[in-house]
């Protein structure tokens, strides 16, 4: 019987034993970290933020290489002015130019070609130019509208700042194509420069805008008259108030610019919206 006793107690004490031996090493056990791999939504988010890509819509094109557009931001919408990279188009609504040749039909053709159509913006190193503007590559479908003005002869290389200049080797050798077919601004000889475009050099070749203004004769051959550059009035750009104008960056517009308009000279001293 005092066996019997003895065994039991001995078994019991064995079990607690290795119940407190059991419990030591599960505490002092020290866990393996795993780390996770990155998840399908966190390697689209670092691809979205690396290639700089922003879908948009456009508002209005102001000329053949500013436009306004809009798009989300914060879950709300937001409208910037953007500048084309590396290209320029002749002047059509500078405040303190009149318009240039070749001016028109660029901003026709980036109309034409934008109006209301969503759109990517791709930007590079530094965002902004020195007037707050957004500074971009923008593409409509599969094509970058850069590229497109540079092809038809809208728009030189130019604007050369680095580090933004992903793009500049390319757009130099479609310049060089547009170039040899001598289309639009390159059917000029010296009118777009390094330094710009040159007025003086069309004057003996005006645009197909003013050719096209020219008034045909029914008469017996005779010597036809000179055929006169078109007026620099004749201009879709229309500011319905000075606020539209200057969000524009347009102001101090002279009588005869494009965009004056009488009820925009308040005192009528033929300068309107003035700065």
């Amino acid at each position: 019987m005092l066996h019997e006793k003895f065994k039991k107690v001995l078994i019991s004490s064995i079990v607690l034993i290795v119940f407190i031996v059991t419990g030591c090493s599960q505490q002092t056990a020290v866990p393996t970290a795993v780390s996770p791999s990155p998840s399908a939504s966190t390697t689209t988010a670092s691809a979205l933020a690396n290639s700089k890509m922003i879908p948009a819509k456009i508002v209005r094109v102001v000329d053949g290489d500013t436009m306004k557009v809009s798009f989300q931001e914060s879950g709300k919408v937001k409208e910037e002015t953007i500048r084309l990279l590396l290209v320029d188009t002749p002047e059509s609504v500078a405040p303190d130019k009149p318009v240039q040749p070749f001016a028109l039909e660029a901003s026709k053709f980036a109309k034409d070609t934008l109006n209301d159509k969503d759109v990517r913006l791709e930007l590079d190193v530094s965002e902004r130019d020195k007037y707050g503007r957004l500074l971009c590559y923008l593409y409509i479908g599969d094509k970058m509208f850069n590229e497109m003005l540079l092809e038809n002869g809208y728009a030189r290389v130019a604007y050369i700042y680095p580090p933004n200049v992903k793009y500049v080797d390319k757009f130099r050798e479609i310049q060089k194509e547009a170039q040899l077919k001598g289309v639009n601004i390159w059917s000029v000889e010296n009118y777009a420069q390094e330094d710009g475009f040159h007025e003086n050099a069309v004057k003996a070749k005006p645009s197909p805008s003013a050719a096209a203004t020219a008034v045909p004769t029914t008469t017996a051959p005779m010597p036809l008259p000179a055929v006169k550059p078109a007026p620099t009035t004749e201009s879709n750009v229309i500011y319905n108030s000075c606020a539209e104008a200057k969000a524009a960056g347009v102001y101090n517009i002279k009588r005869g610019q494009p965009g004056y308009s009488s009820k925009l000279d308040k005192d009528n001293d033929g300068v309107a919206c003035e700065k």
